[in-house]
């Protein structure tokens, strides 16, 4: 166990409902936390849903919730976390209903750790828990989101913002980063790896919000990177400059960086740290070769080097990450 919310088991975490959910958004947690398992296979987790007044309300994919619960439930939750939605006083003029409100901040006071998946960081933010925090929500409500609320310090290029007992995410498949993050905080990466595998999702993805916001198709593929980054993978086991890749696009090395992050929303650099984590993980997965080995078949040159960025990445040495997934 990670920490102390984590010692009651199942830990007990309440998803609140507001009308216009988004559907996907709010079957997430159960999903991905029911997921979580010991060894043993016990249940790592207890999810249930609640609404104002434990009343129906519509989801934004054209059905209608029953929830077992009404507000209630937070009362004794040791995680809440409200889902995006697609419509309601939130969106339109930043405020949230007195008895939510007072509900959520009620959670928080008394020590629950409270989330966000998508738009539901409007929710929190109009309930005032986070004034003067980061946090972080989807890309094309951006805008929005720092007119309603200019206290906030938003951050939307990022897929998941942990402040402590306050963690907000990006929109939708985001949700899954941040339950898998929270799984992976509470009680390590392997439980969270299973996890992970269970709902055949990655079980950490890189980068941020830059590369699903949504950007001009490049005019042709003379003009893009997508051959020279065909080029470079080939080439993962060998040092790949910057100056390198640009020569086989045939564009200086600022108009190559410039186009490359357009298209891949990352650094050359930050880029080619991400193929060869990834071939290290498939080599560790796949193979009997030796870390020392696999440092250099991907391209860090050294055992130190892997070791380093995996974990980074990864958030486990590559040894653990091999006896988990062998």
């Amino acid at each position: 166990m990670r920490n102390n919310r984590a010692m009651s088991v199942p830990h007990r975490v309440a998803v609140l409902a507001l009308d216009g959910v988004v559907a996907l958004d709010l079957g997430t947690p159960a999903q991905v936390l029911g997921a979580a398992r010991a060894d043993d296979r016990t249940p790592l987790y207890a999810v249930a849903t609640c609404t104002p007044g434990g009343l129906p309300i519509r989801s934004s994919a054209g059905f209608q919730v029953l929830p077992d619960h009404g507000l209630e439930l937070l009362e004794r939750a040791d995680t809440v976390i409200v889902p995006g939605i697609h419509s309601g006083s939130p969106l339109d003029d930043g405020t949230v209903a007195a008895e939510v409100a007072q509900a959520l901040r009620a959670a928080y006071d008394r020590g629950a750790r409270v989330m966000s998946i998508c738009t539901g960081a409007f929710v929190l933010a109009a309930a005032g828990l986070l004034d003067g925090r980061p946090a972080t929500t989807h890309w094309a409500y951006a805008s929005r989101f720092r007119r309603l609320h200019p206290g906030v310090r938003l951050d939307p290029d990022v897929l998941f913002v942990d402040d402590g007992r306050v963690l907000t995410s990006a929109g939708v498949a985001a949700g899954i980063d941040l339950c898998l993050h929270v799984v992976r905080t509470d009680h390590g990466s392997a439980v969270a790896n299973r996890a992970a595998r269970r709902c055949v999702v990655p079980p950490w993805r890189d980068g941020g919000q830059a590369q699903y916001i949504e950007r001009p198709v490049p005019r042709g593929a003379d003009n893009g990177t997508a051959a020279t980054r065909e080029w470079a993978q080939q080439r993962l086991h060998e040092p790949v400059a910057l100056r390198e890749m640009a020569a086989h696009a045939r564009m200086s090395v600022r108009t190559f960086t410039r186009h490359f992050r357009s298209e891949t929303g990352l650094s050359p650099a930050q880029w080619l740290l991400q193929q060869r984590t990834e071939h290290a993980r498939v080599l560790l997965e796949t193979t009997d070769l030796s870390v020392d080995r696999i440092a250099r078949d991907a391209g860090f040159g050294t055992t130190a080097a892997l070791r380093q960025h995996f974990h980074a990445r990864v958030g486990v040495s590559p040894t653990a990450y091999r006896r988990t997934f062998r």
